[in-house]
């Protein structure tokens, strides 16, 4: 008869897991089933975004494809469009530079006032954007402290729109400028390397992800910004009046089609930009890790 011992003997080992390896049960028992989590992050994403997107889709197919090629293709709402992305491309390639100065700033050098400096970059994610454009009006107005007057000019509304983007670059780039190996640029210039190949070639190619998302972020706030530019701008057709000034205008004229198309058109030049910057952000974050 096999003994009890002899009988465990003949089971065979467990095998260990590999080193980082989940064990098994820990994906769904330490943190809950992953259907569940999938299915709790789908239905609050449904709720959220995707059915007050296809709510205004349904709005804006309401007239049928001729009322919405009327709305977007009018010279109202051609020529909102085409301040709003002149604007927005003109505040984003600038937020760039200094956004990446800013962030080079706080992460590279100690000053004093360095934590103060660092909170105010997030004003503008709590500053209610109508507040923003009253300072922009007290600063930049007719009785402008500085003697600048920006009212109802393309500039007044640039300022307001880099106000409002700026941390989206900030936030981006600083926490890849604080993963970066410092031993990397010491070696390159222990190697001669000047200050500006040093840069060029080694930190620019890794922070280019993560600009390139910052900036992805910022045109699309500054394409649907609405706040913080109703006072300085003003709203001069063709000149100052973007787009989401143009559909309250059709909101107000009770125009609810042309204003879905027009919040239609807007999203998708925010997605398709987006998406193009992420690709773009993706491929070469891979290229930096193969030829590392």
């Amino acid at each position: 008869m096999t003994s009890v011992a002899e009988a465990g003997a003949a089971q065979p080992d467990s095998v260990a897991p590999e080193p980082g390896e989940p064990t098994p049960g820990a994906r769904s028992g330490r943190y809950g089933s992953t259907s569940l989590r999938v299915g709790a992050a789908s239905i609050w994403l449904s709720v959220i975004v995707l059915l007050p997107l296809a709510a205004i889709v349904w709005q804006a197919a309401g007239g049928g494809w001729d009322a919405f090629w009327l709305a977007v293709t009018s010279n109202a709402a051609v020529e909102s469009l085409r301040v709003t992305l002149t604007i927005s491309a003109g505040v984003t390639v600038v937020n760039l530079v200094f956004g990446l100065i800013v962030a080079w700033v706080l992460t590279r050098d100690d000053f004093p006032g360095k934590r103060i400096v660092d909170s105010v970059i997030d004003l503008p994610f709590a500053l209610p954007t109508i507040v923003a454009s009253l300072v922009m009006l007290a600063l930049y107005g007719p009785a402008s402290p500085i003697g600048l007057h920006l009212q109802h000019t393309k500039w007044g509304v640039g300022v307001a729109l880099l106000f409002v983007t700026l941390p989206f670059v900030v936030r981006s780039v600083q926490p890849v400028l604080l993963e970066l190996d410092r031993e990397t640029e010491e070696a390159a210039a222990s190697l001669g390397a000047s200050n500006r190949v040093i840069f060029v070639q080694v930190i620019l190619p890794a922070l280019l992800p993560a600009l390139l998302s910052g900036a992805g972020l910022a045109f699309s706030r500054a394409i649907g910004e609405f706040g913080s530019v109703v006072l300085i701008g003003g709203a001069v057709p063709g000149e100052t009046e973007v787009s989401s000034q143009w559909i309250r205008t059709l909101i107000e004229n009770d125009d609810r089609t042309g204003a879905a198309a027009i919040s239609i058109v807007l999203l998708v030049i925010s997605f398709v930009v987006l998406l193009v910057l992420r690709t773009v952000g993706s491929r070469a974050a891979k290229r930096e890790e193969l030829s590392a």
